[in-house]
């Protein structure tokens, strides 16, 4: 089997597994934004773009840490689990201790829609503390499955984990309701307890999934061995820290925003404008869910190709097919958004000049995770930290100086503008510290074409799903016209 061949049939089991997670959990988007109004709505996306900032932290960049450190420690992987595990561990100790005494604290700085109480803001808190915390113990387990070459019992567990969350939501939010509006059998009891319409019970069932996908993982987490390498653990900080802030960095950019919009407009309207931002971002995530299918299988695989004589060349062959797997599906999502926007409900729909913007930011963003395989290949992950800082840093600059005016098309020409800085810089430094052989001139070509497309469709056409559609068919049909002797020849190894 082809080295191309195989690492698409990794990345498509993970991919399968994450669109199907997060398209299920896309259909709850559909249902929170009917059942909830944009100002309760907003409260979700305020306390989830919290708890992504804090999950980086938590994680402290050893997934990353972990893979490397296989590689470079192959003769001793199980210390290398046992390290990346005790360095996640303590530090989830130390943000219980820091956290949990302080909930009405948290709450009160947190806290962006003042019509919901503040018990039941202080509830909230405590929730995200859990699943926080549950999560980061899970990050180094799912870690070794993937180093396993296990996709499926990963992908089981990841299924797993939305279907316990989509299946309390909706008894939560649709079948207890029923059953008290209708006087069915327990009607009373549940009356006695339940509160209709309240958003913790989207928390709470988060709490139970996390919970669960645990115990879950338990035989993985058993062969964990109570042995510590003091110099080896200290060697993987150092390696690990700037993957932290990198991390970090990213999430600032992914989330930041979110936080900024409740936090810079006016107390009467910043609930209502997040929760539509946050509603019309939803439609994006297709796009990023594929990135992210990408990175599960990529990291792993980049990692285990580093030895072999033809490691850059392979590179920038799958660095050629995903920059034209993201252009098609760009095209194809902008082509159907007039379809697409039925899946929020119609008062988010001011919104939806946010979604070409954030799609293309996914694109470089995409690109840019390609990118950055050569500062962790070759141990100089500061440059993660100092490329996403810059990225972070405008992000936050454009964020601060234009929401007041803007609102959230400020946040999202903001995010577009970092993650194209970040793949700019992440090329033009990799290419002096290890060069890969990039086919710019290709990729660019796919890229321009895409949104040249996008703008025809979106803009001049006015989201016309027929010329939409024909454009796609066109752009689709003619990259793989020109692609279809290498697709050819990788298929027949």
């Amino acid at each position: 089997m082809s080295t191309a061949k195989k690492f698409a049939g990794q990345t498509a089991v993970y991919g399968l597994t994450t669109v199907a997670g997060r398209t299920l959990n896309f259909f709850l988007t559909s249902l929170y934004t009917r059942a909830y109004p944009p100002r309760v709505y907003g409260i979700f996306g305020n306390m989830f773009s919290w708890a992504s900032m804090l999950n980086a932290l938590l994680s402290f960049g050893m997934e990353t840490t972990y893979f490397r450190y296989l590689n470079k420690r192959a003769d001793d992987k199980q210390q290398v689990y046992n390290n990346s595990f005790a360095a996640i561990f303590i530090i989830t100790l130390l943000f219980l201790f820091t956290t949990l005494p302080f909930v009405s604290a948290i709450t009160n700085w947190i806290r962006v829609d003042s019509q919901t109480s503040v018990a039941d803001y202080n509830n909230y808190t405590r929730f995200f503390i859990a699943i926080l915390v549950i999560d980061a113990w899970c990050v180094i387990p799912f870690a070794k499955l993937r180093a396993d070459g296990r996709p499926g019992r990963y992908g089981l567990l990841k299924l797993v984990n939305i279907f316990t969350f989509i299946g309390l939501n909706l008894i939560f939010i649709l079948v207890l309701p029923y059953v008290v509006n209708h006087q069915l059998p327990g009607a009373v009891w549940i009356q006695s307890w339940f509160r209709p319409g309240w958003l913790g019970y989207v928390f709470l069932s988060n709490v139970v999934a996390s919970l669960l996908t645990f115990v879950m993982l338990l035989p993985e987490l058993l062969k964990l061995k109570p042995n510590f390498d003091a110099p080896m653990f200290k060697d993987m900080l150092r390696y690990s820290w700037p993957v932290l802030i990198a991390n970090f960095s990213f999430i600032i950019n992914e989330n930041l925003d979110k936080i900024l919009i409740g936090k810079l407009l006016p107390e009467n309207i910043s609930s209502t404008q997040l929760g539509i931002y946050n509603a019309c971002a939803k439609i994006a995530i297709f796009l990023n869910l594929f990135v992210q299918a990408f990175r599960l299988g990529a990291e792993p695989f980049f990692f285990s190709q580093a030895k072999k004589e033809n490691a850059a060349n392979t590179y920038a062959q799958i660095m050629n097919y995903f920059v034209i797997a993201v252009s098609v599906i760009f095209v194809g999502l902008m082509a159907n958004i007039e379809l697409l926007k039925y899946f929020i409900g119609k008062s988010y729909w001011s919104g939806l000049n946010v979604v070409p913007l954030l799609l293309f930011g996914y694109v470089s963003l995409g690109i840019y995770m390609n990118l950055s395989i050569w500062y962790k290949l070759s141990d100089q992950t500061k440059y993660g930290l100092y490329i996403s800082g810059v990225g972070a840093l405008v992000t936050v600059v454009l964020n601060v100086v234009f929401i007041p005016a803007y609102s959230y098309m400020a946040s999202a020409w903001a995010s577009l503008i970092a993650y194209t800085v970040m793949m700019v810089l992440s090329y033009l430094w990799g290419q002096k510290n290890y060069p890969i052989p990039y086919n710019v001139k290709k990729n660019l070509t796919y890229i321009i074409s895409s949104i040249i497309i996008v703008f025809l469709s979106f803009s001049v056409f006015h989201r016309s799903l027929v010329v939409g559609n024909a454009l796609l068919v066109l752009f689709a049909g003619a990259a793989f016209m020109a692609e279809r002797k290498r697709i050819l020849a990788i298929l027949k190894k």
